[in-house]
């Protein structure tokens, strides 16, 4: 599964710690704030998010994009030291407003 972790930790002590973590689960760095990886299973993702609970406190937010879950793309995140987990679906198809309308009877 192909995971990118976006920090915005609330300090250096924790910005750190969590740079540590994502590191020895084999994320590489992507850009300042994001680590990514595509070799990570669903069992170590649980270990991961609960290494990431020990070192994080209310201040911290953590964001995880995964893909595929269930085929889907779901976004996990910590704030305010709760998990949330957003499952992004595709949009129902629906009529265009562009779709040309019958011409009314007169």
């Amino acid at each position: 599964m192909f995971v990118s972790v976006i920090l915005d930790p609330g300090g250096e002590e924790s910005a750190r710690q969590l740079a540590e973590i994502l590191a020895t689960y084999g994320f590489e760095k992507a850009q300042r704030a994001c680590w990514e990886t595509a070799t990570i299973n669903e069992q170590t993702l649980v270990r991961l998010k609960q290494d990431i609970d020990r070192v994080t406190d209310y201040y911290d937010t953590v964001r995880l994009y995964q893909f595929p879950v269930e085929g889907l793309l779901a976004v996990t995140v910590l704030i305010k030291k709760k998990w949330k987990r957003i499952v992004v679906r595709p949009p129902v198809a629906t009529k265009s407003a562009s779709t040309p309308r019958p011409a009314a009877k007169r």
